[in-house]
């Protein structure tokens, strides 16, 4: 069992963020509070969510209920795109924080981009909740390179990170250099292709020496990136516990060229980003 905090931390802009993190997508209720009490318990100290998953409320109970202090406890939450409206990032954010029972929430993103409101306007809106205390930074999620750009322009504050998908099989190549180039977190979400790495005989011959699994492997190459933090959705207790298993081995140049090739062809002046020889 993994005690205390179990991973390393990227900083950006200011956020110190856990560079593993637990996932809460399609979990609700019962299910949901279950598994991030499991998580706190082993070490886990990233905890993400949502309005959209309708599961903040069982996330919050985790936290009041575990013996983790809450500053040691990263929390993010997002903006559903249809309350980016000034007003409704300010009221919605302030209903996100009763039913997480948090005073402040660690991160908060704009869920996607939306027709609610001019971009703009929802991250003053965002800046506003900062200036209040209700927020600590920001961020956004499933935009682009120019999404990223224009959020950048607008805020007063930093981006702290753009969180979106991430996996062996999809790479946002570009959307990766520009977040090494400017510091700024990637954080991916979806990690291990919603179940699709387990069977990947490629990953199992990298993962062998190691005694590692596909699933593993795939973890520890996007945390071995730098400014790239992962956030695997798991609710058994043996999921959660294997998904933390990856910060007792390093993966060779060699073998980070060929995860980044299962989603093409990488080109040599990448090479310095994804470990040494």
């Amino acid at each position: 069992m993994v005690t205390d905090s179990i991973a390393g931390t990227v900083h950006a802009h200011g956020a110190v963020v856990p560079v593993l993190g637990l996932g809460t997508a399609r979990m609700t209720g019962e299910d949901c509070q279950r598994a991030v009490e499991t998580a706190l318990s082993i070490g886990y100290r990233h905890l993400d969510t949502a309005q959209m998953y309708d599961n903040e409320a069982a996330v919050g109970r985790a936290i009041a209920e575990s013996d983790v202090d809450r500053d040691d406890a990263f929390v993010v939450t997002k903006v559903h795109p249809r309350n980016a409206a000034p007003a409704a990032v300010r009221e919605t954010t302030q209903a996100s924080l009763e039913r997480l029972e948090l005073e402040t929430v660690d991160l908060l993103l704009l869920h996607g981009p939306s027709d609610e409101a001019p971009l703009e306007a929802t991250i003053e809106a965002m800046n506003d909740l900062q200036h209040d205390g209700l927020v600590d930074h920001i961020g956004i999620s499933n935009f682009g390179v120019d999404g990223l750009e224009d959020a950048m322009a607008y805020s007063e504050t930093p981006i702290v990170t753009n969180q979106v998908k991430y996996h062996p099989y999809q790479q946002p190549r570009d959307l990766f250099r520009y977040c090494v180039e400017n510091e700024i977190l990637l954080t991916a979400y979806s990690p291990l292709a919603v179940g699709g790495v387990i069977g990947d005989d490629r990953l199992a011959a990298i993962g062998d020496p190691y005694d590692k699994t596909p699933a593993q492997v795939a973890l520890r190459w996007l945390v071995q990136q730098p400014f790239v933090a992962a956030i695997p959705k798991a609710a058994r207790r043996s999921h959660i516990e294997a998904n933390a298993d990856i910060f007792d081995f390093e993966l060779s140049a060699e073998e980070m060229r060929a995860i980044f090739e299962l989603d093409g062809a990488v080109s040599d002046e990448m090479a310095p980003l994804w470990g040494r020889d």
